[in-house]
């Protein structure tokens, strides 16, 4: 097959490139140039945010396209302007119009789409998503994959590598963790995604369809964290009133504790029903096995994590939560 990746030159772009190859596939990938791609892979350089920015791609025929875009503009334009046999949309759990229960499924409610063509900011991510969505549906044969928390090598943001990081390097005999350890977490590693893109290219999967790991207790990865760690530190749950006064947040960000959610409405917003995916092919690797991946990448970046405690901001949040705890014991 001949596949032409919209992006291909970070994360899960690059995943998509050395899988699509790995299969012995062709493949071209149709970027800014700034990082290089994938050993193997073709560049073709373009700028997707000039409205003639594809035109290096016009008159070509492609078995399939894959597309990472968040920006309605890009896929509309690509769309329109590009041939291909099949489009695969990589779009994300976030065009959902709520996450009040436990693993939904494609049938659920979306967001409205986002009417323009370039998104704002991130608050309006799923609108986006799911304007990219309506894009690629227009065409005859299409995929759009509703993924989950992307995670393993690459991932800058470290919101599942933090936490085998933090237990490999405690700064003390205990390891602060979310006070909810009954939360549900799922993530994907963005090998076995990236795999399965193939896979939807080259079978020609039709339709949207939910992309994530199997549904996990936060405490159970926590323990698996522990063991690829090779810890002995404890964990040290922080109640929800001390890590507001602190400052710290839930999920992402800095400072914070990642994988949780505080929010009830958004409590199973990692979750979904997967089941369609994988009678379609996907096939997920152990959760440890992603961690010990997620850790050995952690162990290597060269770039600041977007996520987590530093050793400073974990030694004064553990002084006030022993302040916090000798106050109610007085």
């Amino acid at each position: 097959m001949r596949i032409l990746v919209l992006g291909g030159t970070a994360f899960l772009g690059r995943a998509v490139s050395r899988a699509a190859l790995a299969r012995g596939h062709e493949v071209v990938c149709a970027a800014r140039g700034s990082a290089p791609v994938a050993d193997g892979a073709g560049l073709v350089v373009v700028d997707r945010d000039d409205p003639d920015g594809l035109a290096p791609l016009r008159g070509q025929r492609w078995d399939a396209v894959v597309d990472v875009s968040r920006q309605p503009g890009q896929v509309r334009r690509a769309v329109a302007e590009l041939t291909a046999d099949h489009w695969v949309l990589v779009s994300s759990a976030n065009v959902y119009a709520r996450f009040d229960h436990l693993e939904q499924d494609e049938d659920s409610p979306l967001l409205d789409p986002l009417a323009d063509h370039v998104m704002p900011d991130m608050s309006r991510y799923g609108e986006a998503k799911v304007a990219c969505e309506q894009a690629v549906a227009t065409t005859a044969s299409w995929t759009a994959v509703r993924a989950g928390l992307i995670c393993g090598p690459g991932d800058d943001s470290g919101r599942l590598g933090y936490y085998p990081w933090r237990l490999a390097h405690p700064t003390g005999a205990d390891v602060l963790v979310p006070p909810a350890l009954d939360h549900p977490v799922a993530v994907v590693d963005v090998d076995d995604l990236a795999d399965w893109l193939v896979t939807c290219a080259q079978e020609q999967v039709h339709g949207a369809l939910n992309a994530t790991g199997p549904t996990h207790r936060l405490g159970d990865l926590l323990d698996l964290a522990r063991e690829v760690a090779g810890s002995d530190a404890a964990l040290r749950p922080v109640p929800a009133e001390v890590l507001a006064d602190a400052g710290v947040e839930a999920w992402a960000g800095t400072p914070s504790l990642p994988l949780w959610v505080d929010d009830p409405e958004w409590r199973f917003f990692s979750t979904l029903d997967s089941s369609r995916a994988r009678a379609a092919g996907l096939v997920t690797r152990p959760l440890r096995q992603t961690l010990a991946r997620a850790l050995a990448h952690e162990q290597t970046r060269t770039t600041p994590r977007a996520c987590g405690l530093t050793d400073e901001q974990e030694r004064v949040l553990r002084r006030r939560l022993d302040h916090h705890q000798e106050d109610a014991r007085a």
